[in-house]
């Protein structure tokens, strides 16, 4: 699935990126960004003025696979008013074998690009531009599917992956078979990354993969997320680090003990539950208990008292009963996490549970599973954030929202806060009174702007 043929003559101008789905999909899209940008490139949000646009996509449930198909529709339509469009298709529809039924279902499309996959974009831009190859950006030491090139962001955060595709295979995830297995990425090359997003102003990094805790396992003894942790944490410019997303199986007490131990590695974890149900759990091949859950909670809680824990449910699963539906909601009663991502059961092509579970949850009992957990979710959220009113909270200031300052607390707490003072607090560390709450952020007045 190489390059379409695109004629030279018309040069290119601007571009334009279109994103959906996952945090791995943004921080792919940030490094073609930067790609495009050092070529010579003008990023533009208006896709009609652009002169390439990448779609880069997800699939990861029905619902952003209609999504993205519907994108390629228009942009299919808004080719044949401009046939100069060069559109380059990126991401899980793709996939990491590349589907060939693409390029007769969407013969508009110029380049499909298996997600982190680069180069041939930049090869296309830079013929149509006349760059030679020593022109191109550098690599950074990576090889075969590792991401070759440095992100760009005019934030004051960033995300760099750590660990690419997945080889768990879970009964309903589709990542394995779209991303590819799971490969991490040599510890010198993250840290070289890191190192140059501090130097562009970057002083909040999160590390990513589809199971974060086994960072390393393909690699050496050496390689593992503690370590990895502490190290991007002593970069200098570097304030605070994070690490998404982590499994029940995977996380152990070294990982815990690295995040109470380090004051830059923020005490929130990302664990994916899906189910209080064990039955479930098992259909679901998730290699862990409902009770291992529970465990898992209360170690970090007893090494961290104030951590925030999220996690991700799955409502719907192929055989789900009542009352194994109930069994989530007890759990989440139970255990009263800081946020749930609560998402109804899709049907992916190729998965192990579509090829061996009838999905045979109605859609209307899927929804109103989906919004019983989330109305349980926020009343559990909005009693959490009430006692946080007339606390002192830090947050990382990440931009401005009208009148407000908009930022995070180590716990990923959104707060939104006032400051008398016009100074420009991007990117510093200040001190918020919590004044008032709602189930989803936090609004106070800044006392210690810097």
């Amino acid at each position: 699935m190489g390059p379409r043929p695109v004629g030279s003559q018309n040069m290119m101008r601007k571009y334009c990126i279109q994103t959906l789905g996952c945090q791995m999909n943004v921080a792919d899209s940030r490094y073609v960004s930067d790609a495009l940008s050092r070529l010579g490139l003008e990023p533009t949000e208006d896709v009609r003025e652009a002169d390439l646009v990448v779609l880069n996509t997800c699939v990861v449930r029905e619902q952003a696979e209609r999504k993205a198909r519907g994108r390629l529709a228009f942009l299919g339509s808004l080719k044949k008013r401009k046939p100069d469009l060069v559109i380059a298709l990126m991401g899980c529809l793709v996939g990491f074998r590349k589907d060939r039924s693409l390029e007769k279902s969407f013969p508009f499309v110029d380049l499909f690009l298996a997600p982190s996959e680069f180069e041939p974009l930049l090869s296309l831009v830079g013929n149509r531009l006349g760059r030679s190859a020593a022109d191109r950006l550098p690599a950074t030491g990576c090889s075969d599917r590792e991401i070759p090139l440095l992100p760009a962001s005019d934030g004051v955060t960033a995300l760099v992956p750590a660990v690419i595709g997945c080889s768990h295979t879970c009964a309903f995830c589709v990542i394995p078979y779209r991303r590819g297995p799971e490969k991490s990425r040599p510890m010198a090359v993250i840290l070289e990354e890191a190192r140059h997003l501090a130097a562009r102003g970057i002083v909040e990094i999160t590390l990513l993969g589809q199971i974060i805790d086994r960072y390393g396992l393909d690699l050496d003894a050496d390689h593992r997320l503690p370590r990895l942790l502490n190290a991007v944490a002593a970069i200098e410019g570097i304030s605070r680090v994070r690490f998404l997303t982590s499994h029940p199986a995977w996380m152990d007490d070294g990982i815990i003990r690295t995040v109470a131990g380090n004051d830059k590695v923020c005490p929130q974890f990302e664990i994916a539950v899906q189910s209080g149900n064990d039955e479930v759990l098992q259909r679901m091949r998730r290699g862990h208990t409902s009770d291992d859950f529970r465990r898992l909670v209360d170690r970090i809680r007893e090494a961290m008292p104030d951590a925030a824990i999220h996690t991700d449910v799955i409502v719907g699963f192929p055989g789900e009963t009542e009352k194994q539906f109930l069994d989530t909601c007890r759990l989440l009663e139970q255990l009263r996490l800081d946020k749930v991502h609560v998402a109804a059961y899709s049907e992916r092509p190729g998965t192990f549970a579509a090829r061996h579970y009838p999905d045979d949850v109605p859609p209307e009992e899927k929804k109103r599973r989906l919004k019983i957990v989330e109305q349980l979710q926020r009343e559990i959220q909005l009693k959490k954030n009430r006692a946080l009113v007339g606390s002192i909270v830090e947050i990382l200031v990440e931009s401005r929202k009208g009148s407000r300052w908009y930022g995070r607390t180590p716990q990923n707490r959104i707060v939104f806060a006032t400051c008398p003072s016009a100074a420009d607090l991007r990117g510093k560390l200040v001190s918020v009174r919590i004044t008032d709450y709602g189930p989803y952020s936090l609004i106070g007045e800044i006392v210690t702007p810097q």
